[in-house]
């Protein structure tokens, strides 16, 4: 019997999503894939019966949108929502902006692969002539996060996305789950792997071939010490979710055109 529950999920579609970019720490809304993924996401939370107390998101409009729309499907829109940049998307450095086929294209499959999911490789950091330096580093809202400018990442790893991940994890979330609370977490990709790789143990090598599709819950059931009781599971039609995910694992392919 589980003593707690969580669920997780990747934000529905963005609009750099659909264009195969990496988008990263750029501010994206949902695309309008991404907006029924979310609503159906909420019908599918609803119909299971999931009652939520609190809900975290990062800082991104995506993952804030995704929250809300879950939300008002549900009929809890009074739900309180807690967003830090600590559960933001991993800090895509100077690729940033770049699409992901065209990157394949250029420097190989396997190399895109390795940016995109390894845990320990960091891609190059963005600099100040970057196209979308001064959007990220001048927006308001990292001028009120608990990390002074200079101290925000200017390319990440994903095990840098779990180290600025778990303070958060621990001081704010692991009390309120403690506290009998049944909390959502709206988050990223990335951001959403490097909490199931703290959780399950999955090891450095392994973690490379978890992929998470947009706006699909994932339900974590853990025992007294946040251990997980089995591995986490898709909620929602299985082969559609399998389907969902090799949308994603081919996001980062050659096109049949190009190749």
């Amino acid at each position: 019997m589980a003593k707690y529950r969580l669920v997780l999920l990747r934000h529905g579609e963005g609009a750099w999503t659909k264009e195969n970019r990496f988008c990263s720490w750029v501010d994206q809304k949902l695309s309008s894939d991404g907006i029924k993924e979310a609503r159906n996401c909420g019908k599918h939370l609803k119909a299971l019966g999931f009652e939520f107390d609190l809900v975290f998101t990062s800082v991104l409009s995506r993952s804030i949108q995704t929250a809300w729309l879950i939300l008002e499907e549900m009929g809890q829109e009074w739900v309180p929502i807690q967003s830090s940049w600590r559960l933001n998307e991993r800090h895509y450095g100077a690729l940033i902006g770049l699409n992901r086929a065209e990157m394949a294209l250029n420097h190989g499959e396997e190399q895109v692969k390795i940016w995109r999911r390894s845990y320990d490789v960091t891609p190059p950091p963005i600099s100040e002539c970057h196209p979308y330096y001064a959007e990220i580093y001048n927006d308001r809202r990292y001028k009120c996060s608990d990390v002074s400018q200079e101290s925000l990442p200017k390319a990440e790893s994903l095990k840098d996305v779990l180290d600025r991940l778990l303070p958060y994890w621990n001081e704010k979330i692991v009390p309120e789950l403690k506290s009998g609370k049944m909390i959502l977490i709206s988050a990223h990709g990335n951001s959403s792997r490097a909490l199931l790789k703290h959780l399950e143990g999955i090891s450095d090598e392994d973690i490379i071939n978890v992929t998470l599709p947009t706006g699909v819950p994932i339900l974590l059931e853990l025992d007294e010490n946040l251990h997980p009781l089995g591995p986490h599971q898709f909620l929602g039609d299985q082969e559609a979710i399998q389907a969902a995910i090799k949308k994603v694992e081919d996001q980062g392919k050659v096109k049949s055109a190009e190749k």
